[in-house]
């Protein structure tokens, strides 16, 4: 069985096989990832953190995922995931809840830190405010490594008509 960071791995190179297809940004530097979760009260899992250590925020085939950075026009603050799960915290959402996504439509796509496995890794649901029992959001995976792997190649394959082949483990 292939883990959550080993899923993570593949994602970074599928993102780097596809450059013409991909943006991120510099990747997070330890000060910058512990403000980051002293900021939510949670820490990142794993998988999270291989790909945000590494791009801070990405996307690819038009899939966009919060990460963590900052612009030289908003100073310290810090962007992406932590400015999106406390904006989302004041609408409701559970303090465990880290927001990694946005699907375009109605849900954030987010990690569920009081859920994790023996690994350390986060489940992934589909959160909203309408989501008033937590048991009611749908799980998307069962952890981000996995989840993101899978939507990029979804992406990326879509992107090139099909043709894109997998990362293989």
């Amino acid at each position: 069985m292939i883990s959550a960071t080993e899923d993570s791995d593949r994602l970074l190179e599928l993102v780097r096989d596809n450059a013409s297809l991909a943006n991120h940004a510099g990747g997070c530097d330890a000060e910058m990832l512990a403000a980051a979760e002293r900021e939510l009260g949670v820490v990142f899992p794993p998988s999270y953190r291989r790909l945000i250590e590494t791009f801070g925020t990405w996307d690819i085939a038009g899939e966009e995922f919060l990460g963590v950075y900052r612009t030289p026009a908003m100073g310290r603050m810090l962007l992406g995931s932590v400015v999106e799960t406390l904006d989302a915290r004041r609408y409701g959402m559970p303090s465990d809840l880290i927001v990694v996504m946005d699907d375009g439509g109605c849900d954030l796509i987010v990690l569920a830190a009081a859920d994790a496995d023996g690994d350390g890794e986060y489940p992934v649901f589909a959160w909203n405010p309408g989501v008033e029992d937590r048991r009611d959001m749908e799980r998307l995976g069962d952890s981000f490594g996995a989840y993101a792997l899978s939507v990029c190649e979804r992406a990326v394959r879509n992107s090139r008509g099909g043709r894109a082949e997998p990362v293989s483990p």
